[in-house]
């Protein structure tokens, strides 16, 4: 929509209606990585169908668990003269505490045939702030690798929980630390405060790549990754490419820095494209020798 203006009629130029939610997104990312997934999660109404029938036409398999309730649409505007976004989020469906439980069952069925499981994205209205917490407790006892990336009370609670990985954004993270960054350093210490209240290892995804917290050997290591900045298309759902390129890599047991690299790499390349999750292979791959890691190494404090 270009000159986009509030208060005056406009004309699209260009439209596209995909399935969307955070979960969905990385879903979408790790199959064009060529990478086995199962979307799961909850629709419901004729809104529900049509994800459904979409994702099937994207060859991405899914099993989502139908309720009453209506999923919601949401409406991204961007405007290519000025490169601002603009978001309208519905208020979305109402689970019960009964469908909530029939979800659950199947969650924990596809969890037995999985090696990883991605949380993704807002809790719909009906569900507790602990909801996600309760989750990854349940598959966490199955043995599957739990990744988090959620925002709000249910990121806190979320984390208590001792997943394997959890990936906020820089304002997320601040939440979760407390305090408000500022510098290298700051930032640097701040997944480590993180990782103390729970999970495993800490990704805070930043606009020029990412802080890494992760298992290295019988240890931590802690790192910096950079890229240059692109002239970008779209920045919507470059966090959720960057969480699939990292799973994915991940999933095929790449060291824990080759895996920040490749999600850093994916992040970037789909800035290039209209539409969360959509990324180019063949681009990411040239991108890779773009993204620099760098060990960090924080000064000793004396009280």
């Amino acid at each position: 929509m270009p000159s986009f203006t509030p208060g005056r009629r406009h004309r699209t130029v260009d439209q596209q209606t995909i399935p969307g939610g955070k979960g969905v997104n990385v879903a979408r990312a790790l199959k064009l990585l060529g990478q086995p997934v199962i979307a799961t999660g909850i629709i419901g109404g004729a809104t529900g169908t049509r994800i459904i029938e979409a994702l099937n036409d994207e060859s991405i398999l899914n099993a989502f668990f139908r309720i009453r309730d209506e999923s919601r649409t949401n409406m991204a505007l961007l405007d290519p003269t000025t490169g601002v976004h603009t978001e309208v989020n519905e208020r979305g469906p109402s689970v019960s505490e009964h469908e909530f439980a029939l979800f659950q069952e199947r969650l924990l069925y596809l969890a037995r045939g999985a090696s990883m499981c991605v949380f993704a994205g807002s809790l719909p209205r009906g569900l507790e702030p602990e909801t996600y917490a309760e989750l990854i407790r349940s598959v966490g006892k199955l043995g599957l690798t739990t990744v988090v990336d959620t925002d709000g009370e249910p990121l806190k609670l979320a984390v208590r929980a001792e997943p394997d990985v959890v990936s906020p954004n820089e304002l997320e993270a601040e939440e979760l630390a407390g305090h408000e960054f500022v510098g290298v350093d700051d930032r640097a210490r701040a997944v480590i405060e993180i990782a103390r209240q729970g999970p495993s290892e800490v990704i805070m995804t930043v606009p020029d790549g990412c802080y890494g917290y992760v298992r290295e050997g019988a240890g931590h290591a802690l790192y910096r990754l950079t890229i240059p900045p692109l002239e970008a298309r779209s920045p919507i759902g470059s966090g959720d490419a960057f969480l699939a390129g990292y799973v994915a890599s991940r999933y095929e047991g790449k060291e824990p820095v080759e895996c920040l690299r490749f999600g850093v790499a994916c992040g970037a390349e789909s800035t290039q494209h209209v539409g969360a999750g959509i990324i180019d292979t063949n681009a990411v791959e040239r991108l890779l020798d773009s993204v620099v890691a760098e060990p960090v190494t924080l000064p000793v404090e004396v009280e």
